[in-house]
Parts: C-alpha cells; structure tokens; sequence
C-alpha cells in the first residue's frame, strides 16, 4: 500500500508501508534529491564540461518523477540538451504524484504540465517532453536492461540494499555503469562500504561526499577507462 508521508523539509513523498519505505529521504524529499542528484551529479558534470551540450542521464527508479523535473528545470532557458533515460517497474498514478504538490513546493508552477507529460507519456519510447528534455522511461528491471545509448550521468536511486538488494549487486551495478562514459558521473544517496568497493572494481574512482540533511555521506563515483 502507498501512503503519503511528509518529509522534514515540509516537502511530502510516498512511503510504500508493505516495505516501510519511503521514496525519498524521511528528512526532505526536495532538498535530497537537488544535493544528491542535481548538485553533485548534473551540476558537477556542467561545471567540468561546459561545452557538451548533449547530456544522456540514466536514472534507476523513476518513482514520483521527482528528479527528472528538477533535471528539466535546471536545463530549461539553457544551450543543454537532455536525454533522460529512466528504469521503474512499479510505476505511480499520476493522481498518486500530484497529491505531493511537488510543483508547488519547488515553486515553479510553470513546470506543471511538463511534470504532468512525463507521467502521463508512453512507455518504452522516447517523448519530448520540452525542446531542452527528451524522456524515455522503460518499464524493465535492471538486471534485464540494455540500452543502445551511451551516459554521462547515472542517477541511482533505486530502494536501500536492504530493501531492494537485487538491484546493488555487482552484477546490476555493472550492468547500468557499463554503458557511462569515460569521466561520467555516477551518484547516489547511498554509502555503503560495500557498493563503494563494488564500483571500485568496475572502475571508478569513488567519492564520499557529505549527505543532504539526515545522512552522514553519499557517494559519488568517476568512470575510469583502463587502456
């Protein structure tokens, strides 16, 4: 069953009560997903390379959709050019994401029907959702994913390994990092010693950065590509 929670920041996200999680941090769902997503994955790739102005993103749990709107915001009256790529098998209603008022908490009432047509789209194909933002969400487990595309920046934000662990082991976590590019960006609110050691493997130089509000760290990894 899916209930509304709302979150410290007065923000509000949905906690599935048969895992007893929430889709987003119980301390403020807008403020992690800007610090975790936004700043230390897009904005950090941006300021490194300026001049790219075609950005593919993955995102693993598209969820409320919460993190693709902030994408689009950030790129919106900007020369970016977004490809969003997104994976989630248990999609919301769009009645369900609105009853979070997401738009109206992040103050941008513009962004309504953008955020309405990511949700409402088809699946498996891509949807310019805005000239700046091109959605493709596909309704496929990790493990089984394949994409012909290429990504400078993963977001990860699939359920805690306790929750999920079919989707942190080595083998899903390869299976998403095989396809970033050198020096891209894979970034999560996650910090366990375990995933850090496991990107390690694959070959990115990983980063413990200090957490949005209520987490300690978060982790950040830089593709690597061995000659």
């Amino acid at each position: 069953m899916i209930e509304i929670f709302e979150t410290k920041d007065g923000s509000k996200t949905l906690l599935n009560t048969a895992l007893n999680e929430t889709y987003h941090s119980r301390f403020g769902a807008i403020q992690e997903s800007i610090h975790v997503f936004i700043e230390a994955g897009l904005n950090t790739y941006l300021k490194q390379f300026p001049d790219n102005e075609s950005i593919h993103i993955l995102e693993v749990g598209f969820g409320t959709g919460l993190n693709a709107i902030l994408t689009l915001q950030a790129v919106l009256n900007t020369p970016y050019k977004v490809y969003y790529e997104t994976l989630e098998t248990y999609p919301l209603s769009l009645e369900q994401v609105e009853e979070l008022n997401y738009i109206e908490q992040i103050g941008d009432h513009l962004l309504n029907d953008y955020f309405k047509k990511m949700h409402t789209c088809n699946w498996d194909e891509p949807v310019e959702i805005h000239p700046n933002f091109t959605i493709c969400k596909k309704k496929q487990p990790l493990e089984t994913y394949h994409s012909e595309k290429d990504f400078h920046i993963i977001y990860f934000d699939a359920f805690a390994p306790n929750v999920q662990p079919e989707l942190w082991t080595l083998e899903a976590l390869q299976n998403s990092t095989q396809k970033l590019i050198e020096n891209g960006i894979f970034v999560t609110y996650c910090a366990k010693g375990q995933l850090k050691r496991d990107l390690k493997s694959l070959h990115l130089q990983v980063e413990s950065l200090s957490g949005p509000p209520g987490k300690r760290e978060m982790t950040r990894g830089i593709k690597v590509i061995k000659t």
